[in-house]
């Protein structure tokens, strides 16, 4: 089994987690138990943000912005987005590696987050439908003027004092996703056991594949220290997983 659990419980570095079955899914058989780590938390934040925030499908066209594409959730945003929809995605990276990492996610374009606005109005002159942002501050006058009108972002972070203005001009929309939204606010769904599911099929049938980039061990309070900062630093590509 794999699950990304929930905020509303302490321990979420424990050896040992009580966990409701409604947001646990069975893990893909093809993976190691490190591999398999990797992937909840971010396959369900990409998997709501696209299919339930978005609302998008297998027939949705245009042109998606996957913003921190080397990320996690921005490689498996990619994946999904590939997978499960006829979107046009383009990957937002500027270091050599999280450029290479993004194609080989599947990304069809990746310009350089420095130059945002001219490299992604070259490949879309009429705007991008979609945008997915794990880093929006700073970032909202240039969503509005890359996005086409009515275009739509999808955010994960947490900013302080977002404004937001800049959309209304071509009423554009603002999208929040929090993973954790069911499992503290609707402890009755099962929603994220059947994405977990579907995910596990996928990776096992070669659609999708682990993010997993980074291991470290062993299980003690100096790895997870390291591993926190590693991913606090907001400079790692794919996911940082700790092992016994």
């Amino acid at each position: 089994f794999f699950y990304a659990g929930s905020i509303a419980r302490d321990g979420s570095n424990a050896q040992y987690q009580l966990v409701d079955e409604r947001i646990v899914g069975h893990a893909p058989s093809s993976l190691s138990a490190a591999d398999a780590a990797a992937v909840p938390l971010t396959a369900i934040t990409a998997w709501e943000s696209l299919f339930v925030r978005l609302g998008l499908g297998k027939d949705s066209t245009g042109t998606l912005l996957v913003m921190g594409a080397a990320g996690g959730t921005g490689s498996m945003i990619i994946q999904l987005a590939r997978a499960l929809t006829s979107l046009t995605v383009v990957a937002a990276a500027s270091r050599g590696e999280s450029r290479e990492w993004a194609t080989g996610m599947g990304a069809h374009h990746v310009v350089d987050r420095h130059s945002l606005v001219d490299e992604v109005a070259a490949l879309a002159p009429d705007g991008v439908e979609y945008v997915f942002s794990p880093f929006s501050e700073g970032n909202v006058e240039a969503y509005a003027a890359v996005m086409a009108v009515h275009g739509q972002v999808v955010a994960i972070d947490d900013p302080v004092g977002l404004d937001l203005m800049p959309l209304k001009a071509k009423s554009q929309t603002w999208h929040w996703e929090l993973m954790f939204t069911v499992p503290l606010s609707l402890p009755e769904s099962s929603s994220q056991h059947t994405i977990l599911d579907e995910v596990s099929r996928l990776i096992d049938n070669g659609t999708l594949r682990s993010t997993r980039t980074t291991t470290l061990s062993p299980f003690d309070v100096d790895t997870l220290q390291d591993a926190h900062r590693r991913v606090e630093s907001g400079g790692t590509i794919g996911k940082v997983v700790v092992v016994r």
